[in-house]
């Protein structure tokens, strides 16, 4: 759902609806193709880091048996957005925290505010920039859902609308309470983000 609306359509439509993304962890398979299509799909360079970095937007942590992803989590009311001197961090109402890097003077405060530890410095470059997940914006722009979800063959990362991916979310907890930690993260945390995850583990 959600998947054929264009971000900042015009002309009489409706306003769209904010996008986001479920991962639900007791179906993740711990296949990495998430990563390797986000890779792809921002022409980032094919090694993969362990952690988060200017490099590497998406990875997968490993929890006993059980998966997680870890990624930016686009929050409803971002503090790389509002602490941003310069608006190089925008959200953009389909969903996406999106960067413009020819605004960034590289004070790094973006950095330092994420609760979730997201944003990186390209400390390798000369002209360095912020990087992290956009929520495949230009995807979204053209009416595609993200290469993550389009790649899982699992179905562990689902693309939509946020308000029926919630609503999704509290179908399969209140399907089968036993198989998941009774939480959906991302609900509420910090306001609410667009990244919602489901787990069998804390």
């Amino acid at each position: 759902p959600g998947a054929n609306s264009k971000p900042g359509s015009c002309g009489g439509e409706p306003p769209m609806k904010p996008l986001g993304l479920l991962f639900d962890g007791t179906a993740c398979i711990g296949c990495q193709a998430c990563v390797a299509a986000c890779k792809e799909a921002n022409n980032l360079p094919e090694a993969v880091d362990p952690t988060l970095t200017a490099y590497t937007w998406t990875v997968l942590e490993q929890r006993g048996e059980a998966f997680v992803r870890r990624l930016c989590m686009h929050c409803e009311s971002p503090t790389c957005v509002s602490v941003c001197p310069v608006g190089a961090f925008t959200k953009d109402p389909a969903g996406p925290v999106v960067y413009d890097g020819s605004k960034c003077i590289g004070c790094r405060y973006c950095i330092l505010a994420c609760p979730f530890d997201v944003p990186k410095y390209q400390w390798d470059r000369r002209a360095p920039l912020v990087q992290k997940c956009i929520l495949c914006a230009p995807r979204l722009a053209a009416g595609k859902p993200t290469a993550c979800a389009e790649a899982c063959p699992a179905g562990a990362t689902l693309f939509g609308e946020r308000e029926q991916l919630v609503q999704e979310a509290q179908r399969r907890l209140a399907a089968e309470p036993a198989k998941y930690v009774p939480h959906l993260f991302g609900l509420r945390q910090v306001g609410g983000t667009s990244v919602l995850m489901l787990s069998g583990v804390p």
